[in-house]
């Protein structure tokens, strides 16, 4: 059975789009830790992240890296933290995450709750930086 992220990839549950390319697709954390928490997953549906071939998992990271500037130009933050834990999905994914301190990355904390038009504007303004 295909994963959230592979049935978000094909387009059969809508998603808060950041960056795509014929890879790798980056999308807003509908559980978000903090405004601009977004998500960059491999189009090839692999479990484990050092799973992936050599040279996706070498050019995850450019890639994720573009999006993670973007992030830093529209939302306020000291920096862009990363961090692959991959429990929550069965797909190799990265999260890039605006902090400020270490416990902003503290993922057993409260998530925020955005509506879909706020999560659909923070992703327009990331897309467009």
């Amino acid at each position: 059975m295909p994963s959230i992220f592979t049935r978000i990839i094909n387009g059969e549950i809508p998603c808060h789009k950041v960056a795509e390319d014929d890879r790798f697709l980056a999308f807003l954390d509908i559980n978000p830790l903090r405004e601009g928490h977004t998500l960059v997953v491999p189009k090839m549906e692999v479990d484990v992240f050092f799973d992936l071939p050599t040279d996706v998992l070498a050019d995850i990271m450019p890639f994720a890296q573009e999006v993670a500037r973007r992030i830093a130009k529209v939302v306020p933050c000291d920096r862009v933290g990363v961090c692959v834990i991959g429990l929550e999905v069965p797909h190799a994914h990265v999260h890039l995450i605006p902090i400020d301190r270490m416990s902003d990355m503290d993922f057993a904390r409260e998530k925020l709750k955005l509506s879909s038009e706020e999560l659909a504007t923070i992703a327009g303004r990331i897309r467009n930086a």
